[in-house]
C-alpha cells in the first residue's frame, strides 16, 4: 500500500505567503490592465453607427444652402447663409472629437482618449445647441435661413455619442475602483497573515529557549 504524506506545518506556512504573492501580483497586473484600457461592449456598436451617421450628416443641409462641409471650409455658401460662430466651432468640434476621436477610441479602447471623445462630444454638445439658437436669432439685417436637417441631427447625434461615452468612461472606473480595493484588502490580509507567522516564529522560539535551558 502507498502512504499519504501530508505536508508538515513549516512547509504550509512557508507556501501560505508564496500564494499569497501570487495572488497580489495577479491582482496588481489586473489593476493596470484595467487603467488603461475600456471594454465598451455592445456599446461600441451603438458608437460607431453614431459615428457613422455623424459623418454622413456634413452633407445634409446645415442652414440653408450650406452643408456641414461648407460650414467647415466656411466657403462661399456658408457665408451666403451668414454662418455665425457658434456653428462653426460646432462643427469642428463634432469633426475633431465627435468622428475622430471617437473613432480612434473604438479602435485603440484606449481609456485616455475615450476621455477626451468624452470631453469634446460635451463641448460640441453646448456648441450645438448655442448654433441651433443662433440660426433661429439671424439679425434681421443679415441673409441666413434656419437650422438646417444636418445641424439638428447631428447635435442629436453628438448628445448620443457623449451619453455613451460617458457611460463608457464610468463603467471603466468602477471597475478600476473595485480593482484596487481588492488589491488593498489582500495587501491588508497579506500583512496580517505575515504578523500571524511571526508571532508564531516567536513563540517557537522562546518555547525552543525554555525547553533548551
Amino acid at each position: 500500500m502507498c502512504t499519504v504524506t501530508e505536508p508538515n506545518e513549516p512547509d504550509r506556512e512557508r507556501s501560505e505567503p508564496m500564494d499569497r504573492e501570487r495572488s497580489a501580483a495577479d491582482l496588481a497586473a489586473a489593476e493596470r490592465r484595467i487603467s488603461g484600457r475600456i471594454d465598451p461592449g455592445i456599446r461600441a456598436v451603438v458608437v460607431a453607427a453614431a459615428v457613422l451617421l455623424l459623418l454622413l450628416t456634413f452633407a445634409l443641409p446645415h442652414s440653408g444652402a450650406a452643408n456641414g462641409w461648407d460650414v467647415v471650409a466656411f466657403d462661399e455658401d456658408a457665408a451666403a447663409e451668414s454662418i455665425a460662430l457658434p456653428s462653426r466651432i460646432f462643427v469642428w468640434l463634432a469633426l475633431v472629437f465627435a468622428v475622430g476621436v471617437s473613432a480612434l477610441a473604438l479602435v485603440t479602447q484606449r481609456w485616455a482618449l475615450a476621455w477626451i471623445a468624452l470631453y469634446g462630444s460635451g463641448v460640441a454638445s453646448v456648441l450645438g445647441m448655442l448654433a441651433i439658437w443662433s440660426r433661429q436669432t439671424v439679425p434681421s439685417n443679415l441673409s441666413g435661413a434656419g437650422p438646417g436637417i444636418g445641424l439638428i441631427v447631428g447635435w442629436l447625434l453628438v448628445l448620443v455619442l457623449a451619453f455613451h461615452w460617458f457611460k463608457v468612461v464610468w463603467n471603466r472606473s468602477t471597475q478600476q475602483w473595485a480593482a484596487a480595493s481588492a488589491r488593498r484588502d489582500a495587501a491588508i490580509l497579506d500583512e496580517a497573515a505575515r504578523e500571524t507567522v511571526l508571532d508564531r516564529t516567536r513563540r517557537d522560539g522562546r518555547r525552543n529557549a525554555r525547553r533548551d535551558g
